[in-house]
């Protein structure tokens, strides 16, 4: 896929930016108060698979998916929704791996200055091998589920963007999902009732601990829609 990088001096730090060179128009993300809630069609949903794929293989770098600039997904009140009575907040996803040690206060700073203008950038084709996405039964729960379990994502929200941080395990393990949600949705969506966000009637998967940390934070549910814009 096409990505833009950009490097940015600041504070004495520099710091690499990666992101989609196209913007993602069938991926969005939302805090509803209970998870965050991300809608994806096949498109999108496999560039954000392999933007997290892309996130495992750069731990030098952060990698930055705007997605508040997405048109609401169907069903989605970005103002209102009916049934909580509050907003479904829509955010922005950055990636890190811990070792950048990122501090998220300096993320609206650092977004200002790669969004202003006409800031200096690369073009580039990126592309990960498939061995990079684990089935899932590759995957070692056993050892997931230990509570010194160091690939699990830690999770903060600042300048409406989530920060999820962790190892390249914490994000190679659960791209799979995104990947799993692109390919069986469109076939669901054809051949029976879809309804966004009920129970049995769309696909949808559920990543929470072990992948997340134990100590805090929400579940994320990444749910297939077919494409709301074109």
């Amino acid at each position: 896929m096409k990505i833009i990088v950009q490097r940015v001096r600041m504070e004495g730090e520099e710091y690499r930016v990666i992101r989609p060179a196209r913007p993602l128009t069938n991926g969005a993300l939302y805090d509803d108060g209970r998870h965050y809630a991300m809608y994806v069609d096949r498109v999108d949903g496999r560039r954000i698979g392999t933007l997290w794929l892309l996130a495992a293989r750069s731990p030098r770098s952060l990698t930055y998916l705007p997605m508040r600039s997405t048109p609401p997904a169907p069903g989605i009140n970005p103002d209102l929704d009916r049934e909580e009575r509050c907003p479904d907040r829509p955010l922005d996803l950055v990636l890190a791996h811990h070792s950048l040690q990122f501090p998220p206060s300096r993320w609206k700073r650092l977004r200002a200055r790669i969004t202003a203008g006409s800031p200096p950038h690369e073009l580039r084709t990126a592309s990960v091998p498939d061995a990079d996405l684990p089935a899932d039964e590759d995957i070692d729960y056993r050892a997931l589920n230990f509570h010194e379990n160091r690939d699990a994502l830690h999770q903060r929200v600042h300048a409406e963007t989530l920060f999820l941080t962790g190892s390249a395990a914490a994000f190679r393990e659960p791209a799979r999902h995104f990947f799993a949600v692109a390919k069986e949705g469109p076939v669901a969506a054809a051949r029976s009732l879809y309804i966004s966000g009920a129970c049995n009637y769309h696909v949808c998967r559920l990543f929470y601990w072990p992948h997340l940390d134990p100590g805090g934070g929400q579940d994320i549910h990444v749910e297939y829609c077919p494409p709301w814009t074109r």
